[in-house]
């Protein structure tokens, strides 16, 4: 065999995995046709944030005045805002290449397609490989509605400046409420369309009710249970047609978004006479990552489950695990989900809902983050921490973050409940004040 492993998609599952490998001795080829990175580095997690700071840098100083700081006439050049973002991702996909480079790790730039189980062809060669491991990723997902061509998917927002004052977005997911976050930051009005009966619907549905005040106080109009039947090009701009409770409606502006989730690639993946068993679009796997063909492997968003950059990560670092006949530590059944708006929402484990659907009895605990001093200090809107223990015995099963610096908070959650910590643990820790983490400590007092 010309490699002990060959990994096909160089995002964050396939390049820590392929580290992972070439790390722990094994000879390594990573093979993706697009720069390494994937979504998450180039259309997806840093481009976004980039975007977001820098939009939310321009309405804390439009509002400078309310602190005393005078800053007349503030303006933004969107065009630099992208120019800075693509400097970011040029810098971190320089630093993957140099990771490559130092690991030994084989990287060919190039589309793949595996021919067996042990042979896969790219750059017009064959290479062949003791395992393979599939880390394909996902694309935008366009929903079946008359006309939604026109629509600007993630990956073409981010990819270059768009002048417009109105955007409807259809879908009310992370990916729709951050960037209705970014283009309201930015003074442009935003119309979000979601058609479960609220915003974030997976997760707490506080999280969703305080989200879409506090989108309303900030001029974003919010539908939910909004069905769209058709959109198309009106004058300049969109017309959006849907219905709501019975209602036929529609909505017009500059243009128009499609966040409607995402879904795996596999387009020209595997030869004609070679495939892996399927779950409908999504690559079927077992709790070891390995596909109906024990030597290859699938992880990530490929495979279903949380379309995370984390959970790729970690699902290649078990896998690789696997290979190598090793145990691995991480608690696959806790990973955290973020999402980037203002205030910051944060989740992981079960919420009080769903741990009572699974008839676990619970208890539940929480602080209102209007009381927070930090909160108070910053600015922040209207947030909270809610988490939630069994009430046998105390154990965290999940939690629900949504303030300043939530996405960094939620790790400390993470910790509790990958390593079964319960209430007491959380009632012996100290928190540093003024913070925004003594939330958690106050949410827990007895």
């Amino acid at each position: 065999m010309d490699f002990d492993l060959i990994v096909i998609g160089a995002g964050p599952g396939g390049y820590e995995a392929a580290l992972k490998a070439a790390k722990s001795g094994m000879k390594t080829m990573l093979i993706d046709k697009a720069a390494p990175g994937g979504t998450c580095l180039h259309r997806g997690c840093i481009p976004t944030k980039a975007l977001l700071h820098a939009s939310g840098l321009f309405r804390h100083a439009s509002e400078a005045a309310e602190i005393g700081i005078n800053m007349d006439g503030v303006t933004f050049d969107i065009d630099k805002m992208y120019a800075r973002k693509d400097s970011l991702v040029q810098k971190l996909t320089e630093g993957l290449h140099f990771l490559f480079d130092r690991n030994k790790v084989t990287y060919i730039n190039a589309p793949a397609r595996i021919l067996d189980s042990n042979r896969v062809m790219a750059a017009d060669n064959v290479y062949t490989a003791e395992k393979l491991l599939i880390a394909t990723g996902s694309v935008p997902a366009l929903p079946p509605i008359d006309g939604v061509g026109i629509a600007l998917t993630s990956d073409e927002i981010l990819a270059s400046p768009n002048d417009f004052q109105s955007i409807v977005i259809i879908g009310g997911g992370v990916i729709g409420v951050e960037f209705a976050n970014f283009f309201s930051d930015l003074g442009r009005n935003v119309i979000i369309l979601e058609v479960a009966d609220r915003l974030l619907p997976t997760m707490d549905r506080e999280i969703s009710q305080n989200l879409a005040m506090i989108f309303r106080k900030r001029g974003i109009e919010t539908y939910a249970s909004a069905r769209v039947s058709a959109v198309s090009a009106d004058g300049g701009g969109v017309l959006c047609r849907f219905s709501q409770k019975g209602e036929e409606k529609e909505v017009r502006a500059d243009a128009l978004a499609a966040a409607t989730g995402r879904k795996p690639f596999t387009g020209g993946l595997f030869a004609p006479d070679f495939s892996v068993a399927m779950n409908g679009d999504y690559i079927t796997v077992d709790e070891n990552f390995r596909t109906s063909v024990p030597n290859v492997y699938a992880i990530g968003d490929v495979t279903g489950g949380a379309m995370l950059a984390h959970a790729a990560s970690a699902h290649g670092a078990a896998a690789v695990d696997h290979m190598l006949g090793r145990e691995n530590p991480l608690n696959l059944g806790a990973i955290p989900a973020c999402v980037y708006t203002r205030p910051e929402i944060a989740a992981v484990g079960m919420t009080a809902d769903e741990a009572k659907t699974a008839g676990i009895a619970v208890k539940t605990c929480k602080y209102v983050m209007t009381a927070n001093g930090k909160s108070m200090i910053e600015g922040e809107d209207r947030g909270f921490i809610k988490l939630v223990f069994q009430e046998a015995d105390g154990r965290i099963l999940g939690g629900s973050l949504m303030c300043g610096r939530a996405s960094d908070m939620i790790a400390q959650v993470a910790f509790a409940l990958a390593n079964g910590l319960g209430i007491d643990q959380f009632r012996k820790t100290i928190l540093p004040h003024p913070t925004f983490c003594e939330g958690i400590g106050e949410a827990v007092k007895e």
